[in-house]
This record gives C-alpha cells, structure tokens and sequence, in this order.
C-alpha cells in the first residue's frame, strides 16, 4: 500500500513541476494586494469608509460629504477640495 502512495506522490509532484501552476492558458495573474499607505488610511478617515469598501461605497460617501460641505451651500472650497483628493486616491486605489 505504501508503495502505491508514494508512486502518486512522485507522479503528482512531477506533473506539478512539469505542468507548473494550473491556471488555463490566458488567464492573467492577480497582482499581489498593495499594502495601504498613510494617505489612504488618511482618505478613508475622512470620508469614513472601511479598508474593504468597494467603488460603489466610496462614491456614495463622497457625494453625501460633497453635498453638505460644497462652497455653493456655504461650505469651505478647501474641505472640499480634500474629499475630492481623498476620493481620488482611493479609487486608485481600486484600479
């Protein structure tokens, strides 16, 4: 019984090194996760999303900001010019 077993063991490591990975032919390979920097953990602060929010999430936040703080309705051009920056850098981020 033994034998059997280490005969599939030496099979399958010779079909691994000679195969490689087992992604079909095509598929591109995910990049590594980039690791967050200080001014993404500043952004998603200030907009106040979580580190897993999507594109979707990071908009909604940024329009609910932009619209309270906008300069037309009496809010400060630079705050929003930092929620724009901040929403910038995290879909970016995204890409």
């Amino acid at each position: 019984m033994w034998k059997v077993v280490l005969a599939a063991g030496v099979i399958w490591l010779f079909w691994k090194l000679w195969h490689g990975n087992t992604r079909p032919p095509g598929t591109p390979i995910p990049p590594p996760p980039r690791p967050m920097s200080e001014s993404e953990a500043q952004a998603r602060a200030l907009l106040g999303v979580d580190a897993d929010a999507n594109e979707k999430q990071v908009r909604a936040a940024h329009r609910r900001l932009v619209t309270a703080v906008h300069p037309d309705k009496g809010g400060s051009e630079e705050l929003t010019r930092q929620i724009n920056a901040a929403r910038d850098t995290l879909l970016r981020r995204n890409d």
